[in-house]
């Protein structure tokens, strides 16, 4: 697997303007703690060798801070919607992959697949500077999930699919309004020798801002 270099062009989208769905550029995205074998397809897929021992987590019931797993993201501001489809050859428990919306090391989301014990399992992991972590044991091993986050003013709702179609909210959580947040794709293994992760149809979708929404009403509601 060819180990390629980008550079970051991030994608600022701060106004209260409605726009298209975008399926994210994966050429030009950016790393945190960028693994040593990864490879863009057509440039629509993200395939990555998730490295060994990595993880993000912080401090509650384990006792341990970590800031190591590989994290693919463009940074967006407003209110949007992320989708990706995630398929895992998953090994050891604990191993990992899917959707993450950042503001720094201490404020943070990630949502995907877990697998524990066996099985696979629907997780969140939400971390205003300690973590929590729910999770969903699925009844199967199905090849691949959708997960979906969107970001409304001050909250995040995460959803699940087996079809990219129908869709169970899974959690809702707090996060921070009125910043930019980084988006992206991110895996982990903190227990095992790693597996792969493939990561296709990733795309955000930016939505009208709620406070100009109601703005708006009221403007017009005087007229």
């Amino acid at each position: 697997m060819k180990n390629l270099k980008r550079k970051l062009m991030p994608v600022l989208l701060m106004g209260a303007t409605v726009l298209p769905v975008t399926a994210q550029s994966l050429d030009k995205m950016n790393w945190l703690n960028e693994p040593a074998q990864w490879e863009i397809k057509d440039g629509k897929t993200l395939v990555m060798d998730v490295p060994a021992k990595t993880d993000f987590w912080r401090v509650a019931h384990y006792g341990f801070t970590v800031d190591d797993g590989p994290f693919y993201y463009a940074t967006y501001g407003g209110e949007f919607e992320a989708v990706v489809k995630i398929t895992g050859n998953y090994v050891t428990t604990f191993d990992q992959m899917g959707l993450m919306i950042r503001i720094d090391h201490e404020n943070w989301i990630k949502a995907g697949v877990e697998y524990v014990n066996g099985k696979q399992n629907v997780s969140a992991v939400v971390t205003h500077k300690t973590s929590d972590w729910s999770v969903i044991q699925l009844p199967d091993a199905p090849r691949s999930i959708w997960i979906k986050a969107v970001r409304r003013l001050d909250a995040v709702e995460i959803f699940y699919s087996r079809d990219g179609k129908e869709y169970t909210m899974m959690r809702t959580c707090w996060l921070q309004d009125n910043c930019p947040v980084m988006v992206g794709l991110m895996g982990a293994c903190p227990d095992g020798k790693g597996f792969t992760a493939i990561f296709e149809e990733f795309k955000v979708t930016q939505l009208p801002d709620q406070r100009r929404l109601e703005w708006a009403k009221r403007q017009a509601e005087k007229e």
